[in-house]
């Protein structure tokens, strides 16, 4: 049995993009039931991709009782939906066997990883500061997008002169726009691009010298999308929210991999419980970027620990 319920976790500061500001993260936290155990996912549905928490829900409250993971993959498509559901039921395949889902999935031990840390949409001098005060991170990732990205870009590098940044444009830029830019985000040592172009508008990647690595994310949801990526892209980025979950996130990795691409992790701004199947993915990624709950006020119990070294995966109380 499948249940969903909507959750709102507050975040510590107003965080902008190009399309908008949040206050709170909306959620919704999907449990599977079996013999008094319980299983536990989480999704964000994205408006970007025509999601609303009530559509969501209703996908996920039409599927059959029972349902396993294997038929989840073709009753559902990718998605947040999916995603919720195929967390849940291999959490509680965890929690059943008393095995970690690592383990279950034929995955390595999983370790610490150092994340980005994303730093909110707003004026140069408050992009500054915040550069400054989060310097000591390895490396910062900045939201741009907008007629404005230079003076931001060059706030944020005074701020924080040796952290690695990495940009996403969020399909902010046009082709003129994105080879003017290039050369000045080389400049600024940016060591790679997200998204530049608007999705299905974005061929020109392939005829435009791609000075730093470009890395799909609007334009790269599940195994699907790679070979419409050829000649574009450097990277993929992997959202469990955009693969419909751990199952076709893992497929998504090994595919693209032997594709050639390199691979980043990212999330959408989730909770730990959203986080915690992606820290499996993340395993070895070239960029991770599971900084979800780092922005928020709030967060689940048993949350997962961030430090010096990174996030750590999860306790069994939280997931997996």
């Amino acid at each position: 049995m499948l249940s969903v319920t909507a959750d709102s976790f507050p975040l510590a500061q107003v965080f902008t993009i190009a399309r908008g500001s949040r206050s709170e993260a909306q959620v919704l936290t999907v449990r599977a039931f079996d013999k008094g155990v319980i299983g536990q996912g989480e999704c964000v549905p994205y408006a970007r991709y025509g999601e609303t928490l009530d559509s969501v829900t209703t996908q996920i409250e039409g599927l059959p009782e029972g349902i396993s993971r294997q038929d989840l993959q073709d009753a559902l498509p990718a998605g947040a939906a999916r995603n919720a559901v195929d967390c849940a039921l291999w959490d509680l395949a965890a929690k059943q066997t008393g095995a970690p889902v690592w383990q279950l999935a034929g995955l390595p031990r999983p370790r610490p990883l150092m994340t980005a840390y994303t730093l909110s949409l707003d004026s140069p001098g408050n992009m500054r500061t915040a550069a400054a005060k989060h310097a000591h991170r390895p490396m910062l990732k900045i939201k741009l997008g907008t007629p404005d990205d230079m003076p931001r870009l060059e706030a944020v590098r005074d701020g924080a002169p040796d952290t690695r940044i990495i940009v996403d444009a969020n399909e902010g830029w046009t082709a003129e726009v994105y080879a003017d830019l290039a050369p000045h985000l080389l400049r600024l040592g940016v060591q790679m691009v997200e998204q530049p172009l608007p999705a299905g508008a974005d061929d020109m990647l392939a005829e435009i010298a791609r000075p730093l690595p470009v890395c799909a994310d609007e334009s790269c949801h599940d195994r699907a999308s790679l070979p419409g990526l050829k000649g574009k892209y450097d990277m993929v980025n992997i959202k469990l929210d955009k693969t419909g979950g751990l199952t076709e996130a893992l497929a998504l990795r090994a595919a693209a991999r032997d594709a050639g691409y390199g691979v980043m992790v990212g999330c959408m701004v989730g909770s730990s419980l959203a986080m915690a199947p992606a820290v499996l993915v993340a395993q070895g990624a070239d960029v991770v970027d599971l900084d979800g709950p780092l922005l928020l006020a709030e967060d689940r119990a048993a949350p997962l620990v961030y430090d010096a070294v990174g996030v750590h995966p999860a306790s069994a109380e939280l997931w997996g």
